[in-house]
């Protein structure tokens, strides 16, 4: 059996923190289910403030696209963290396609990957699904740009 990278450890913790010490995903109530080095999952679960269209239950879109830019941007920090940097990272740009309405009742999982990361720039992709991931509710393209802890401090 192989020991785990040191760095297993230092990226659920990021992920716990990213799904519950931020306070817009704290208080959506995020959850980690997973992270890797460039990839991340994370969910919500189902509960009636969440509710955009009280008609139908649906969950309001604003909570699917906090899910997938958090998403992406744990994927981007896993990423970084998993090859010995400690840079910052924001949105630059997010692209989401809505599908579906997400069913009500059902948790949302928001799952993305970190597919190139330059020098100043990460490229994800994702997608949020409830029952089915082959059947999202929407799906992801984003940027991320890399901020250099010396520029973050300044």
């Amino acid at each position: 059996m192989v020991d785990p990278p040191e760095h297993a450890v230092t990226l659920a913790e990021l992920g716990v923190r990213m799904a519950q010490s931020t306070p817009q995903a704290a208080a959506l109530g995020f959850r980690l289910v997973s992270v890797e080095p460039g990839a991340a999952t994370m969910a919500v679960d189902y509960k009636p403030e969440l509710i955009g269209d009280p008609e139908t239950g649906v969950v309001a879109g604003g909570v699917v696209t906090t899910l997938l830019d958090h998403v992406c941007g744990l994927a981007v920090t896993s990423r970084l963290l998993s090859e010995g940097h400690l840079e910052r990272v924001a949105t630059l740009d997010l692209r989401i396609d809505y599908m579906r309405a997400a069913e009500p009742g059902k948790a949302i999982f928001g799952r993305a990957r970190c597919y190139k990361l330059g020098h100043a720039i990460a490229f994800v992709r994702a997608a949020a699904f409830d029952a089915d991931e082959e059947d999202p509710v929407a799906t992801a393209q984003a940027a991320f740009s890399i901020i250099p802890v010396e520029a973050a401090a300044t």
